[in-house]
């Protein structure tokens, strides 16, 4: 964009780096020559490439030390993972509302095009309002997504325009179990889960993207070849629902993964426990190999013996037509070890609390478990969200323990009785 070419400009200078900086219609300037390339970094795949952080969704963000072969390993994965999600090199044109720093648009959006020749189109952030126009404006064959966009395009009017885009699958993670299917009855096209984090890249990769599919499950298919994968209890046993542990199958299980976390080794050495990398997410695996998100190992409330996963709770209570934004937190209990407490943001701000807490915690009983319902509500104005839009857990649990004392909040406990369900 020719306004931002100063900027760049000056980015370039404060940096003593030598960067032409071309608009649309500029000469191009005489290419770099590899041989300084090499020089610089030796020569080798495994060079540092890049420092991306990880969301700080649990506690602060760590500095990923990410290769070229992290970057090179992201673009063929996807370039040859086929399925679904299979490329062509026949002009592919891929789109994304997801920041160019997040490692869903810098690894795998952008590689991934790089590999097949093909053209990515970066919008500054996701616009709901005018996404449809975007993506055909764009000519796109594929998007990416996460679990909030879907949402909030179903929330829209139905329109004869719904199908009007050339898209063949999106790909991305965290689609309302619920809305799923009907979001692919409606528009058209399916929306593939996947799973991976900033430290895995493509070294650890699962992806749904076979038929057949367990649409609305929170299915994320079943590994495919090439990866190494445990699930563990917390006693370290095996189990059929726990942490997920990953590792690159063959001599080099480390390949495709960050090469270990900026100045903290031993953040590194813990993640790599035994020789496993471990994710801090629990997972679920079914008869015939198939793996189920539950959620964050940190996310899970533990209420009189039962599991619970916040992101359950939080996809239930979006559905809820009075409901704008919710994010769920264990608080403690003196008597059920934990208690389930809601923050939300409700789209009327005049509405009576107490009427529409108890409104909403009903309603949730008549789509969760009992225990599953939130004890305690909170009404405020604005979610603690990452640059990425991702719930930061964190800050969560602090403002909800802030939250408990305030005389505002929504006891809401006495509602939850075991025949409520």
């Amino acid at each position: 964009i020719p306004s931002r070419g100063d900027d760049l400009r000056a980015a370039a200078r404060q940096a003593g780096r030598d960067m032409p900086v071309i608009a649309p219609g500029d000469p191009l300037p005489s290419p770099v020559t590899f041989t300084a390339i090499a020089a610089h970094n030796g020569g080798a795949e495994n060079a540092e490439a890049a420092l991306l952080y990880t969301s700080g969704t649990t506690g602060q963000p760590k500095g990923c030390i990410l290769t070229n072969t992290y970057f090179l390993d992201a673009g063929r994965w996807y370039a040859d993972t086929g399925g679904l999600c299979a490329l062509s090199q026949d002009r592919e044109r891929m789109i994304t509302p997801l920041p160019i720093f997040h490692m869903n648009a810098m690894a795998y959006s952008f590689m991934a095009m790089i590999a097949v020749g093909g053209c990515l189109t970066a919008l500054d952030r996701f616009h709901p309002r005018t996404w449809w126009a975007s993506v055909r404006a764009s000519g796109a064959t594929c998007l990416h997504y996460l679990g909030v966009m879907p949402s909030m395009l179903m929330g829209a009017e139905e329109s004869e325009a719904d199908r009007d885009h050339a898209l063949r699958f999106g790909f991305g993670a965290g689609v309302d179990p619920k809305l799923h299917a009907a979001f692919e009855a409606r528009f058209g096209f399916p929306l593939v889960e996947a799973w991976a984090m900033t430290e895995t890249g493509a070294g650890a990769v699962i992806c749904a993207n076979r038929e057949p599919r367990r649409v609305g499950e929170s299915c994320l298919g079943a590994p495919e070849g090439g990866l190494d994968v445990r699930l563990v209890d917390d006693a370290g046993q095996e189990a059929n629902q726990g942490e997920l542990l990953v590792r690159r199958a063959g001599p080099d299980p480390r390949r495709g993964f960050f090469a270990g976390y900026f100045k903290n080794a031993e953040a590194t050495d813990e993640a790599w426990t035994d020789g496993w990398f471990h994710t801090g997410d629990i997972v679920r695996r079914a008869p015939d190999g198939a793996m189920y998100f539950v959620d964050r190992k940190k996310n899970v409330i533990r209420r009189s013996g039962e599991n619970i996963a916040a992101v359950e709770v939080e996809s239930t209570l979006m559905r809820h037509p009075a409901v704008a934004g919710a994010a769920v937190a264990a608080v403690p209990d003196a008597v059920r070890g934990d208690e389930v407490f809601a923050c939300i943001v409700p789209k009327d701000a005049g509405a009576d609390p107490a009427v529409l807490a108890r409104e909403i915690t009903e309603w949730c009983l008549t789509q969760l478990a009992y225990y599953k319902a939130p004890g305690f509500i909170a009404f405020v104005k604005a979610l603690p969200l990452t640059a990425t839009q991702k719930l930061q857990r964190g800050v969560l649990k602090t403002l909800a323990a802030d939250l408990l004392a305030d005389p505002a909040t929504q006891d809401l406990r006495r509602l939850k009785k075991r025949t409520a369900a």
